[in-house]
């Protein structure tokens, strides 16, 4: 053999072995199950055939003027050759159809306008040996190309082509390695094709199609990095990546979202957090219901599931289903647990409109008294709701949309102003005004709250500093601790800077804990307080009676003022037994040497009830409402007059 059929030998089985290794790794990692693993397994094999077509034809070529058996060979080689090769930029085209997202489920008329061309390719080929229109060989056998194989390229290029606009049609919806990956196929194969069309001696459109095929294999075809490898199923990154190719190509799916609320029990009932033993026999169920790449874990204990297309029935079904399976408990080792569950179906694009809505699903907190487990349609409102909230406090601190209100506080024997307490409202240009209730716990989650309440002590800091409390006699502004405020490491010493940063008098601040916060953690809590008590702030225990009873905790916190839940005055008006709580706590306290404030309170006889008990303070619509500044500031001067005018 010459040393030019020996290279061509070598690259030929070059490109094979490439092939044979894509073919190897895609069986052992078992990726074959999606039509997009199924198109490239295809090509892959396409490459090997074309490859021992290539070899046979070159080992022959030299004896077939002489042989008639190699002559055979030769003939069958390539014609094995471009029968085979002639379908690869189709295949192709189909691959980026479903790596883009594109489906054509129902769309025959697209499909038979696709393959049209495609036909023309075949029929020229499988007319050659008759028509020798394509290629044909002389008395020598040596090969000589016809215009037929010009049309095959033209036709080839023109399915590249479309691969390429489809590439940049869908380019927003592909991540940066998927979009660096088919880059490089088409430069790769484009650059081999060019050469062998340019000197066909030069076979390099076999080894650059194979090791284009490699780079598609490492870049999209191995999924390591959006692989649960523990559950088998897709993780947090493929369900954002996924659902962003979904949303920019307009494809309508559905979203199931399958979120396990008593994941705590597996701990009680086990004995230790088999929680990963848990989430794979789940993930488990869920595969035996549908393929493994519509299934993501995107939480512990969460799980989502796309339903290509707009079958609804087909979504009831499922989520009926999976209902259905967690009425029964599950086994972990040799214990049967129950778990709860709570499933949402939500339509993309209808309701699911973005990425973050379809995360903000499998991350929101499961709403309060709720009657029933399948979510659907209106009942996710809230979601809707809470999103809404959440752009509203990140646009609030933004564009300055805070500010403090102040319910001030009174002496109960006379009257006289005792203080205020400082609470924040929220007032957004699209969704009006928001009140605590909804927007602080929604803070806390999204990692938001220090910025409020850092927002209030500054305005309240600022009120102090004007010296207009002090001047009316006010003893002290109350300001309310969040439990993650209390827990941050350096929060006491940072409270500190900002006090005697603007000058004020740090026995001008109360702070107020509620009960459930001060026993959560006692060591944290107790070295706040006491560190911050030096400097001179006050602090009381706020929403007493509220469930979270410990009276421990008032000792160990070493609390100024225990605030009394309006709670027990209403009900101390409204009943006997309520009145001997109201009674026995107010007793209970003043033992213990703490100043009294009771909350809530709205009618004179309220008001005389807590005159009868001896309580030091009230606060309630009685005196005022929550009032801004400047509202409260008019209220002290109007009251301050009518004291002047009377004495």
């Amino acid at each position: 053999m010459s040393y030019i059929t020996i290279s061509k030998i070598v690259m030929y089985a070059a490109s094979m072995l490439i092939g044979t290794t894509g073919i190897l790794f895609t069986l052992l990692n078992r990726r074959t199950d999606k039509q997009q693993n199924k198109i490239y397994l295809t090509m892959l094999i396409m490459l090997d055939l074309n490859c021992i077509s290539e070899i046979l034809a070159v080992c022959n070529n030299s004896r077939a003027a002489i042989s008639h058996t190699a002559e055979i060979l030769v003939k069958t080689g390539h014609f094995s050759y471009f029968l085979i090769h002639s379908s690869v930029p189709a295949i192709f085209l189909l691959y980026v159809f479903s790596v883009c997202g594109v489906n054509f489920n129902g769309k025959r008329k697209r499909y038979i306008a696709l393959a049209f061309p495609e036909i023309i390719i075949e029929l020229i080929v499988l007319l050659n040996p008759a028509t020798n229109c394509m290629y044909y060989y002389d008395r020598n056998m040596t090969y000589h190309r016809n215009w037929g194989l010009m049309v095959v390229y033209v036709i080839s290029g023109l399915y590249i082509t479309m691969a390429i606009f489809m590439l940049l049609f869908s380019w927003r919806a592909l991540n940066r390695k998927r979009r660096t990956a088919m880059l490089y196929f088409f430069i790769l194969v484009i650059f081999g094709i060019c050469l062998q069309l340019i000197n066909y001696d030069i076979r390099s459109e076999l080894l650059s199609e194979a090791i284009a095929l490699l780079g598609v294999m490492v870049a999209i075809e191995i999924e390591d990095d959006r692989m649960d490898a523990g559950m088998g199923i897709y993780n947090r990154r493929a369900v954002t990546a996924d659902m962003h190719t979904y949303l920019v190509s307009g494809k309508n799916l559905s979203l199931l979202c399958i979120k396990i609320t008593n994941t705590e029990i597996i701990k009680r009932a086990t004995g230790s957090d088999n929680s990963e033993a848990l989430s794979r026999l789940v993930a488990e169920y869920l595969r035996s219901l549908v393929p493994r790449y519509y299934i993501y874990s995107t939480n512990p204990g969460t799980f989502m599931i796309t339903v290509m297309g707009t079958d609804e029935q087909k979504v009831e079904w499922l989520a009926k289903t999976i209902s259905e399976r967690f009425e029964q408990p599950w086994r972990i080792g040799d214990n049967e647990i129950p778990l709860k569950v709570l499933i949402m179906s939500a339509d993309v694009p209808k309701r699911i409109r973005s990425v973050s809505d379809a995360l903000y699903m499998a991350d929101s907190p499961v709403p309060n008294k709720l009657d029933k487990n399948i979510l659907t349609g209106s009942d996710l409102d809230y979601l809707l709701r809470r999103a809404a909230v959440e752009s509203a406090i990140a646009r609030g601190l933004e564009q300055h949309n805070f500010e403090v209100f102040y319910q001030p506080t009174f002496y109960v024997e006379d009257n006289r102003l005792y203080g205020a307490e400082a609470l924040i409202r929220l007032h957004d240009p699209e969704m009006g005004n928001l009140f605590p209730d909804e927007f602080i716990p929604i803070a806390e989650q999204i990692g938001l709250i220090d910025e409020v309440d850092e927002y209030v002590f500054r305005e309240v800091c600022s009120f102090i500093n004007s010296g207009f409390p002090e001047e009316n006699g006010m003893e002290c502004i109350n300001v309310n601790l969040s439990v993650l405020q209390c827990m941050q490491p350096s929060f006491a010493e940072h409270i500190i800077e900002i006090a005697e940063s603007f000058g004020i008098d740090k026995k001008m601040i109360n702070f107020e804990i509620t009960e459930s916060i001060a026993a959560s953690d006692y060591s944290i809590l107790s070295r706040v307080v006491r560190i911050l008590k030096r400097q001179g702030f006050r602090f009381s225990m706020d929403d007493y009676g509220t469930g979270y009873s410990n009276m421990q905790s008032i000792f160990r916190l070493d609390f100024d003022v225990v605030k009394i839940d309006k709670s027990i005055l209403w009900s101390a008006e409204k009943g006997q037994m309520g009145q001997i709580i109201l009674e026995s706590s107010v007793r209970m306290i003043r033992q213990m040497r703490r100043k009294i404030l009771v909350e809530g309170v709205e009618t004179e006889h309220q008001l005389q009830m807590l005159r009868d008990l001896e309580v030091d303070y009230a606060q309630g619509y009685l005196y005022s409402k929550p009032i801004s500044k400047s509202d409260l500031i008019t209220l002290i001067t109007e009251r301050n007059n009518v004291a002047d005018y009377n004495i």
